[in-house]
């Protein structure tokens, strides 16, 4: 569908021009330190658009694909298309959040990376479908349960605080890409929890 492939485009582009452009690279990054100007904020989006390396773009711009084009095509059908756009991109912003409060004064604290929005559409597929299986490690797992236990080790790796990884853009990206669908839903959450007590595999 139209917005993942201009999503996906976009932010290869700009992901790979970053690789080679240091300035462009520190301008687009979420920096926290760097924010104490509102004109500053904008690192909040645009630190989707720059990946850590090439590994990182390719894994996320193939999970946005697989799964945009899904969610897109429901939000087409509601005559919501364009809502689609602003969950992925809100999710982004939502999902930085934490991490810039957390982390204000924190000189060293970086972050980038399209996780955030990549989870909240992710996690609007499981609201619309969520006994379709999943593949994590290349083994078949319902939606709705791979979903449960991505919050929990997102939550737990947050809490542990070792890593590189942000888990926190990935917990509150998918909360929101879930919450964000319930409430444009006109059932308001009844053909979800229809599908939840009537499990097919």
């Amino acid at each position: 569908m139209i917005y993942t492939l201009i999503i996906v485009v976009v932010t290869a582009l700009i992901s790979i021009a970053a690789f080679n452009n240091e300035e462009l690279f520190n301008k687009l990054i979420l920096w926290p330190r760097k924010m104490d100007n509102v004109a500053e904020y904008y690192r909040l989006l645009s630190s989707g658009f720059i990946h850590a390396d090439w590994m990182h773009l390719i894994f996320n711009m193939l999970t946005l694909y697989l799964f945009g084009v899904a969610v897109e095509k429901i939000f087409y059908a509601m005559d919501m298309h364009n809502l689609f756009l602003v969950l992925y991109l809100a999710g982004i912003v939502v999902a930085s959040l934490p991490s810039f409060i957390k982390n204000r004064n924190n000189s060293y604290y970086r972050s980038l990376g399209a996780s955030g929005g990549v989870a909240a559409i992710l996690f609007s597929y499981v609201y619309f479908a969520p006994w379709t299986k999943i593949l994590i490690w290349f083994i078949p797992v319902p939606g709705i349960i791979a979903g449960v236990l991505y919050l929990l080790y997102s939550a737990y790796s947050s809490r542990k605080g070792n890593s590189s990884i942000n888990h926190d853009a990935h917990f509150w990206g998918a909360v929101f890409g879930f919450v964000f669908t319930l409430l444009i839903d006109s059932s308001h959450g009844q053909s979800f929890l229809n599908q939840l007590i009537h499990p097919y595999f």
